[in-house]
């Protein structure tokens, strides 16, 4: 029975793992900064580029510069994005695929959180 919940937890936190936007779209990530309470990451693309499938948990993004793109949901829902340089949002955690509809490269700080939300 233990190397039944064994196996379940290791193919669990291998989906979650998977789901890295470091490791799934690593040419475009960077962390800068993680400690136990945060990760910080850059990110960079260029017009027409898309990421993979990939979650973040709760984070802030800043806007380094203008950029325009579209977010899709696992339900196929698509959101438009559009932002100025130092434009800043919060957003609850979410799983995504992220594209470049815009003509200018994305540049972005995000601080993802790692703690439980407070209730």
């Amino acid at each position: 029975m233990r190397s039944i919940a064994f196996l379940a937890a290791c193919l669990a936190s291998a989906a979650a793992h998977a789901q890295n936007p470091v490791e799934t779209d690593g040419d475009k990530y960077r962390v800068i900064l993680e400690n136990d309470r945060v990760r910080v990451l850059e990110y960079r693309d260029l017009p027409g580029q898309k990421t993979h499938r990939h979650h973040h948990p709760a984070f802030v993004l800043y806007a380094l510069g203008p950029f325009k793109r579209t977010i899709t949901l696992p339900d196929g829902k698509v959101l438009a994005r559009e932002f100025k340089a130092g434009d800043a949002m919060w957003s609850e955690e979410q799983t995504h695929i992220g594209a470049n509809v815009g003509d200018t490269p994305t540049h972005v700080i995000m601080i993802e959180l790692k703690e439980e939300p407070r209730k």
